[in-house]
């Protein structure tokens, strides 16, 4: 199955993306739960504050690397598929057909549940909502956000820049707490604990990197920037550098409130440094942040997401209404409905296994890294493959910027299996599974010719 130019559908994506609706999706995809629950075990796996600060700043600059790797692919071959569409160009559809599968099946549906979940459990903790309160508003989280994607992708972007605001006020009142402390000359409230293994780093870059993951996902609007050559570059730069100063800024916070040992031990930092600087009404502040911050990842996953599916669908065949596109609504409309079907069944898998959160994260990761290593890799597979395509944006320092990224990955790929065993067992099922699924389908498609 050659890497050759998939055939146009008769409505496909329109140019009407602009740099920071970009931007939001791309903040949207990286500031999850993950900067809430992260910090304690990174801090748990760190020997110091210094050494925790450089485990966030490395991760951002890794990440703005692959942010650039990113930008590169999306000027030269923008497609609603994003990485979906340069992993078929550099390896052939099977390749790209796992990745979405893999996106379709665990990678975006589980992060949604996994950040449903997260939503209902936060507003469990302030309300009456009862043992099935929290998957319950996991299902409406999930059905409000696919209603609104619906409506079209303006309403979906529209939501995301409001949404995304709110997120950057409540990180950046988590850094006011910080600095209100430092004012006051209050001490942490524990003292350093000793230095961990060496072992332990890699289990802290895992969290570090697990906060910062999905700002690849922005690439999925490529084929709907306004400025088609510079658009998405700007985007995914402005997107992680936004990113990263945020997260050394709230990591800044929370060690200067609570100590290494005292992020180590919080279960919910953000609200505990909240609590002590501002008191029980900046403590529920705060709670509502991280429930806004839920949702803004999930709007931004299904926009994300929903594209990946319909680009697979479109290009595989077989698959049905999945590959159409609504060009009135200007969205994936039948990929956003099975993106948020699946999610449903996870959330309502979750709920009766009663850990769907930490079942999930386990198989999320080894199957993530595996692929963005493979996408690094695609930057140079396709500027060999593809010499005398227009590269309107080309990654400095190449190739050494995208082989430290590609090293990077194939690290926390390593990083990510080895910390969760089982996890990976199950996300290895899963590639299986679309090996039977691609299966299938080559089989039809051979009896239909």
């Amino acid at each position: 199955m050659p890497p050759d130019d998939p055939p146009k559908p008769r409505e496909a994506p329109r140019r009407q993306v602009g740099v920071w609706q970009a931007v939001a999706v791309c903040v949207g995809m990286v500031i999850g739960a993950g900067i809430f629950r992260s910090p304690s075990l990174v801090a748990a796996n760190t020997g110091s504050e210094a050494e925790m600060m450089l485990a966030w700043a490395f991760g951002g600059a890794m990440s703005l690397a692959g942010a650039l790797c990113y930008a590169e692919m999306a000027a030269a071959f923008p497609d609603a598929g994003g990485d979906y569409h340069f992993l078929t160009r550099a390896y052939g559809r099977r390749t790209g057909f796992l990745f979405a599968w893999s996106r379709f099946a665990v990678i975006h549906t589980g992060s949604m549940a996994m950040l449903a979940f997260v939503l209902g459990d936060y507003l469990g903790s302030m309300l009456p909502l009862g043992a099935l309160g929290s998957p319950v508003v996991a299902m409406l989280a999930v059905i409000a956000i696919a209603a609104v994607n619906l409506a079209g992708l303006r309403a979906g972007l529209g939501t995301q820049l409001a949404l995304m605001g709110a997120v950057i006020a409540g990180l950046l009142s988590v850094g006011v707490a910080g600095i209100v402390l430092a004012v006051q000359g209050a001490a942490p409230l524990s003292a350093t604990p000793a230095a961990p293994s060496a072992s332990h780093i890699g289990t802290a870059l895992v969290f570090v990197f697990l906060a910062y993951g999905g700002w690849n996902d922005a690439a999925t609007l490529s084929a709907e920037m306004r400025d088609p050559q510079r658009g998405m570059t700007r985007a995914l730069v402005a997107g992680m550098a936004l990113v990263t100063a945020l997260y050394l800024v709230a990591n800044w916070a929370y060690g200067r409130g609570l100590g290494l040992a005292g992020i180590a031990a919080s279960q919910a930092p953000a609200s505990d440094l909240v609590l002590i600087a501002f008191g029980p009404a900046g403590q529920a502040a705060i709670v509502a942040v991280v429930a806004v911050t839920a949702i803004t990842s999930m709007n931004a996953i299904l926009i994300a997401g929903a594209r990946t599916t319909y680009a697979a669908a479109r290009d595989t065949g077989g698959l049905g209404a999945l590959g159409e596109w609504h060009a009135a609504r200007g969205t994936p409309a039948r990929a956003l409905v099975a993106l948020s079907a699946v999610t449903l069944v996870l959330v309502a898998l979750g709920a009766w296994t009663r850990s769907g959160f930490s079942t999930m994260v386990d198989f999320l990761s080894p199957v993530y890294w595996f692929f963005l290593t493979l996408s690094g890799a695609a930057l140079i597979v396709l500027r060999r493959r593809f010499p005398d395509a227009p590269r309107p944006f080309r990654v400095p320092f190449y190739p050494w910027l995208p082989l430290a990224f590609i090293g990077t990955s194939a690290y926390m790929t390593y990083a990510s299996v080895a910390y969760v065993h089982v996890g990976t067992i199950v996300g290895v099922a899963v590639l299986a599974a679309g090996l039977a699924v691609l299966a299938v389908l080559e089989r039809r498609r051979a009896r239909g010719r």
